[in-house]
């Protein structure tokens, strides 16, 4: 039986793509620089800020990289700042979680993203205390993949692996819940492709959040 849900935020949960290249072009303005387009910053996300800045900055020309520390506390100020930019839930993902509550099925949040900006954004859209447990990126945590953030979850939950699905959008995230031993679920509605997500045959791939009912939990 199903206890606990795990999610990615950035393309599982919310769609935070303008928010993630608005922010990164700035820097690469600053820095005099070109700009990124979305579909390249797609594969740009999901390891972390520093490395979407390097794949950026390697992007827009700086080959050696020599912008690469000093673009870190820039890309941070001003992310504080822009990080909701026309940032939403992807359709049905509201229903979902409604759903799982309502079936007193516990609901948390894992994310590369910065812990400080992953709260703003998981409790600016769906509010305060909504979710069981959220946790981004902080010191002394390795990131994802490590499965050690999926692993704190599952004991502050109380929650066995058995009872537990990993919901994610990149290669990352299919890493993530493998290695922590869930089942895990590929997204298609976010930042990659089908294909990245099959190639670690992950226990279901689906295209949309009411396939969750329909596919992976019918028995509930």
């Amino acid at each position: 039986m199903i206890g606990c849900c795990i999610f990615d935020l950035d393309g599982t949960l919310l769609d935070t793509l303008k928010a993630l290249t608005y922010t990164t072009n700035l820097v690469m303005k600053h820095f005099g620089l070109g700009m990124v387009d979305e579909e390249h910053m797609k594969n740009f996300v999901g390891d972390g800020y520093k490395m979407q800045l390097e794949r950026a900055l390697r992007f827009c020309g700086d080959e050696k990289l020599r912008y690469l520390q000093e673009s870190f506390p820039i890309y941070t100020e001003l992310f504080a700042r822009h990080c909701l930019h026309e940032v939403k839930p992807y359709e049905g993902i509201p229903e979902l979680l409604a759903g799982l509550k309502d079936k007193n099925i516990r609901i948390a949040v894992l994310s590369n993203k910065p812990h400080a900006r992953t709260l703003e954004n998981i409790e600016t859209i769906f509010g305060k205390g909504y979710f069981d447990y959220i946790a981004g990126e902080q010191p002394g945590i390795p990131k994802k993949p490590d499965p050690a953030g999926v692993l704190r979850i599952l004991e502050a939950l109380e929650m066995k692996k058995s009872e537990c699905l990993y919901f994610g959008d990149t290669n990352t995230d299919m890493k993530t819940g493998l290695s922590a031993g869930l089942e895990t679920v590929g997204v298609t509605w976010g930042f990659r492709e089908r294909q990245e997500l099959e190639a670690f045959h992950p226990g279901f791939v689906i295209d949309h959040p009411r396939q969750v009912w329909e596919e992976i939990l019918v028995e509930i």
